[in-house]
């Protein structure tokens, strides 16, 4: 098959068309309707055809086709924070890219590009001091409006629950481990921390939980890159901490865990182990290429979580926790909470719809609203008194 490369506003994108023949190249009259407000369409065939010049004319423009040895590719640009973790996840979005599409195999057809995030350089606070999680994608949104990327690799877990108009977040990669981990060179467990033991962690979804087992503990902030944290720890700055299985899984560092923690024992984060990529809306390369990738179990289980986290009007500054789940019946189970920052008070709700965007979505609202209603008038004073 002959591939049709077309070229608007300096944007290049390649896809497959009709059938190109000895007796010379054709072309599915419905792409060249869609290509109306496209000034140049080139068709190049394998370097076996014959080169034909042709031109075809449609709402007052010319199309100009023709035939050619190569295929040629605008380079689709990565966007990704710095860390390792960042980077991994970027690597693997582009090795993915390149085993899906073998023209984005060739040298310079991808490229990565790293954006500092004001996350990235405020590390001496607690993310809801600074404004929460927006701070980790604001300058990559900014990025990808401008048109200085052309896709955006993220951790869903740091999205905030709106997206900057212009953009969409159509793709998920198929999901990591959700749960988290205990990490501790003298203890095997939470249960074996004794009274008064130093945890550190900047989640206050963990803390609530920690809390809420043994109220005892000290939890003091501890942020920065999965390896400076391991570092931190091992300088003895706390007896443990918490991390997400995923990321170690991602880094080859899950050897790092001292145990691994049951759902039950530590709900996950909303969105927790999901990566997602985003584009520029209506630009029509990106949007197939991230389709080709979508995870279609995964985001939904990301967009009744996402859902879940709206209703409650959730932040950095809001304990909260959710895992949404394809069962073996073919159904979304969802289960969330909501708690107080020490732990003392915790409401929690589930429910199961069927695997369809509207159902899901519905799902997570309602859990959300009902664990609302159960928390009360006074669920964000509550949920925030010592935030």
């Amino acid at each position: 098959p002959a591939r049709v490369e077309y070229i608007y506003k300096k944007k290049s994108i390649t896809r497959r068309t009709s059938t190109a023949h000895s007796a010379g190249l054709s072309i599915d009259i419905r792409l060249v309707a869609r290509l109306e407000k496209m000034q140049s369409v080139t068709l190049r065939a394998p370097s076996a055809m014959p080169a034909r010049v042709g031109t075809v004319s449609r709402a007052r423009r010319a199309v100009k086709v023709c035939a050619a040895s190569s295929v040629q590719t605008q380079t689709v640009k990565i966007g990704t924070r710095g860390s390792p973790l960042a980077l991994a996840q970027a690597y693997l979005t582009r090795d993915l890219l390149k085993a899906q599409f073998p023209h984005l195999a060739e040298d310079g057809a991808l490229e990565i590009i790293i954006i500092k995030t004001t996350g990235d350089k405020v590390l001496g606070q607690p993310l809801a001091d600074i404004g929460g999680k927006g701070l980790f994608t604001k300058e990559i949104d900014d990025a990808l409006l401008d048109g200085r990327i052309d896709i955006a690799v993220h951790s869903m877990k740091d999205v905030p629950t709106y997206l900057p108009p212009g953009t969409i977040l159509p793709c998920n990669l198929p999901r990591e481990d959700v749960r988290d981990v205990f990490i501790s060179a003298k203890y095997n467990s939470i249960d074996e921390l004794p009274d008064g033991a130093v945890v550190g962690s900047a989640s206050l979804r963990r803390q609530a939980q920690l809390l809420a087992r043994n109220p005892t503990l000290k939890v003091v902030n501890f942020r920065g890159n999965v390896q400076s944290r391991l570092r931190k720890l091992q300088e003895g700055d706390c007896d443990a901490t918490l991390l997400a299985y995923a990321g170690l899984r991602r880094l080859d560092l899950a050897d790092k865990a001292t145990s691994i923690l049951s759902e039950d024992e530590m709900l996950p984060a909303v969105a927790q182990g999901a990566i997602g990529i985003a584009c520029r809306e209506g630009d029509e390369g990106p949007m197939d290429l991230l389709a080709a990738l979508n995870h279609e179990s995964t985001r939904l289980s990301v967009v009744c979580e996402r859902e879940f986290l709206k209703a409650l009007d959730g932040s950095c500054r809001t304990p909260i926790a959710g895992i949404a789940k394809e069962n073996a019946d073919g159904k979304m189970h969802f289960r969330g909470l909501v708690s107080s920052l020490d732990g003392s008070r915790v409401v929690r709700g589930e429910g199961v719809a069927d695997m369809n965007e509207a159902a899901v979505a519905e799902l997570g609202r309602t859990v959300g609203a009902q664990v609302r209603a159960e928390a009360g008038e006074d669920f964000l004073d509550w949920s925030n008194a010592d935030a």
